[in-house]
């Protein structure tokens, strides 16, 4: 049986931490003298108190979580994490309904970066930091992080850890569960702090240097201005988000042997990051031919905004320097299928991860193999390693699911009188995790033109992608809440 009042408990604890990260924009807002302090007093007074009034309510665990109750509380911390990081936003005259406010956070702190807004310059600075600092607290992962710090998921933590932080599943780095959540942070802030340096010194503020190395590192996309990246003109910030990007689509688990073990070699032997560099790399050598074909681009104009823009799609960041709505219809339909594809897995980045679809095709190339020689016996194999068929069927199984998923949201998008190609595009851009699209929501457009009731789905579709699909669905089931 699910203990609610326990379940109910930790995620009071949760809630009473973000309320916490609230005072970040807060104080900055106090300090700057500037507007949107008052959305952020009042929704940091609420989220305090709701947390408090649940802690109270409900009754400490006295025995380590199940893992049912495990993923009850990761669901119910992303939705009240969504709900109560909408609060700044609901008080904020900038956002003309809770829809949107919701919308928004969800897309924050699910590092997806879709936005309703059209004018972004419009947000006053700590709502704007609000935005971002969801995206970076998103990024590693809410739950990632509560283990890190909350002392009472001491028990329960492995069953959080292996429900919310996928890349972690089939390896800790430390003995305890804590240990490697705070082992991962502590890259995860590195990396975000040298990044700030960088992008300052390429000629950002430091305030826009803090906000886009946040939605940097969380493979996010907000950014301070309308034009996103774009909007700054500039080749050296270009090439410094690139970097950046393509460290945030790389395994943590591979940062850690790379930064802390100092094994470089571990690059070299990872099938995953060898696969993820082949793609980004032709997929932006095929884009930039196509662009200096078929568009006029120069070498250096078709280089530059192909493999930015292709990398910021398949890490999931949605970025923009370049309208790639213009672009030859070739170069639109590889990032739509970049968007599948994602980066690695245990990374910040969306999308079914490159692992997955390498492991996809071995499995497509046996059955070819099992067609032509009936009795022979074949093994997929990864990095060398065979895999287990069971892993195999779970892979079958998510794939299967996610596209179902993906029909379903499409379906109701169309219902409600959304153009294919937008239905399309921005259910894949929400389940992966991306942001932009095309169409009605491509990179100079938003989605505050889409129906309340779309916001909603996609909203779900947002927190289903994040947490992979199944821990969202499970809950749902009967068997989940039988005893």
């Amino acid at each position: 049986m699910i203990r609610i009042a326990s379940v109910g408990h930790v995620l009071g604890q949760f809630v009473l931490a973000l309320s916490g990260t609230m005072l970040i924009p807060l104080i900055y807002g106090l300090v700057t003298g500037g507007d949107g302090v008052r959305p952020l007093a009042y929704a940091a007074g609420i989220t305090a108190l709701a947390g408090t009034l649940a802690t109270l309510v409900t009754t400490r665990p006295k025995e380590q979580l199940t893992r049912r109750e495990g993923l009850l509380l990761v669901v119910s911390i992303w939705f009240a994490v969504g709900i109560f990081g909408s609060l700044p936003f609901q008080f904020s005259p900038h956002f003309a309904t809770f829809t949107d406010a919701f919308f928004e956070s969800v897309s924050g702190f699910t590092a997806t970066g879709a936005t309703i807004l059209s004018d972004v310059e419009v947000l006053p600075e700590p709502i704007q930091l609000w935005r971002h600092l969801a995206h970076w607290l998103g990024g590693m992962g809410i739950v990632l992080l509560g283990i890190a710090i909350l002392p009472l998921l001491g028990h329960g933590g492995m069953q959080l850890y292996r429900a919310e932080f996928s890349g972690a599943k089939s390896e800790r780095l430390k003995p305890r569960i804590t240990e490697t959540a705070l082992a991962l942070w502590k890259i995860y802030v590195a990396l975000t702090a040298v990044e700030c340096v960088a992008l300052r010194l390429a000629g950002m503020t430091w305030f826009e240097a803090v906000c886009h190395s946040f939605s940097t590192l969380a493979t996010g996309g907000f950014s301070t201005r309308s034009g996103s990246i774009g909007a700054f003109d500039s080749l050296l910030i270009e090439s410094i988000v690139i970097v950046f990007m393509f460290l945030g689509g790389v395994s943590f688990i591979l940062h850690y042997r790379i930064w802390v073990e100092r094994n470089p070699r571990s690059l070299a032997r990872d099938f995953e990051f060898r696969y993820y560099t082949f793609i980004f790399l032709a997929c932006s050598a095929i884009i930039a031919a196509i662009l200096m074909g078929s568009s006029g681009y120069g070498l250096g104009t078709a280089v530059r905004n192909a493999l930015f823009q292709v990398l910021a799609i398949m890490t999931t960041t949605g970025f923009v320097t370049d309208n790639y709505e213009i672009w030859h219809p070739l170069p639109q339909l590889i990032l739509l299928a970049l968007m599948f594809v994602g980066g690695c897995t245990g990374s910040t980045a969306g999308g079914l991860k490159t692992a997955r679809i390498v492991l996809l095709a071995r499995v497509v190339d046996r059955e070819f193999k099992r067609m032509v020689e009936h009795r022979g016996v074949f093994a997929v194999r990864l990095g060398g390693n065979v895999v287990a068929e069971n892993t195999i069927q779970s892979l079958l199984n998510l794939v299967y699911l996610a596209f179902v998923i993906n029909f379903v949201a499409c379906l109701s998008l169309a219902a409600m009188g959304v153009d294919v190609l937008t239905s399309i595009a921005a259910v894949a851009a929400s389940m992966f995790n991306i942001g932009p699209a095309l169409g009605a929501v491509g990179p100079t457009e938003n989605y505050g033109s889409l129906p309340d009731l779309a916001k909603w789905v996609l909203a779900v579709c947002m927190v289903a992608g994040r947490l992979e699909y199944y821990t969202v669905i499970v809950i749902l089931t009967p068997a989940f809440w039988r005893k």
